[in-house]
């Protein structure tokens, strides 16, 4: 049984004095074409939205529903975006790691940082990486729903621009039908390149 994020870290971290704490998550690492967005999202203790957790466990229309929930009652919020050319030139880790920065640094002041997993070179501001954070955190689980409905959109977007590939339905992953579509069309200016996708084997 999979328990709903709480409060919990928030709580612990204000009793040591800090108050403007933003947990932090991002989209796209694991996709086939399109950028990596992170969203960084200071959420109040009062927010009363209970359905928030891990976007990756919502429905797309409950996400829907949620972004703009937590846009609304977020004290703070903003997000960081990496594009593919830049995804190209440092590899998906560094850029990764960028979308995160970038995030956090949008918003004019963050004591603390609670980040899924990870922990983000170069940040001034005191952080915490915590392992399945978008389960467990409430804050990171708001920055989950951010993150994805933020490249969910960029990717709808990038379908107008080459409808042939079904960006609107995968959002860039690497499903069948998208599969598919780089064989029969090749890739677009929107795919990874240099992932091994896109390379076929040495025989």
């Amino acid at each position: 049984m999979v328990r709903n994020p709480t409060f919990l870290a928030e709580r612990e971290l204000m009793e040591r004095g800090f108050r403007a704490i933003a947990g932090v998550d991002e989209a796209g690492t694991g996709a086939l074409a399109g950028p990596v967005v992170a969203a960084a999202v200071i959420f109040p203790l009062d927010s009363r939205i209970g359905k928030v957790r891990d976007s990756k466990l919502l429905a797309e229309g409950a996400r829907e529903d949620l972004y703009d929930m937590v846009i609304e009652r977020a004290a703070a919020h903003a997000v960081g975006i990496v594009s593919v050319v830049e995804i190209e030139g440092m590899g998906l880790r560094r850029a990764t790691l960028l979308a995160m920065r970038r995030a956090v640094e949008s918003i004019a002041s963050v004591d603390y940082v609670l980040v899924d997993a990870w922990t983000i070179p170069g940040l001034a501001t005191p952080q915490h990486g915590i392992i399945h954070g978008d389960r467990l955190v409430k804050s990171i689980a708001a920055a989950s729903i951010v993150a994805k409905v933020t490249r969910d959109r960029l990717m709808r977007e990038l379908s107008q621009a080459y409808p042939a590939y079904g960006f609107d339905i995968h959002k860039g992953y690497a499903t069948a039908e998208h599969r598919c579509a780089i064989q029969r069309h090749g890739p677009c200016p929107a795919h990874r390149l240099s992932y091994k996708t896109f390379h076929p084997p040495i025989t």
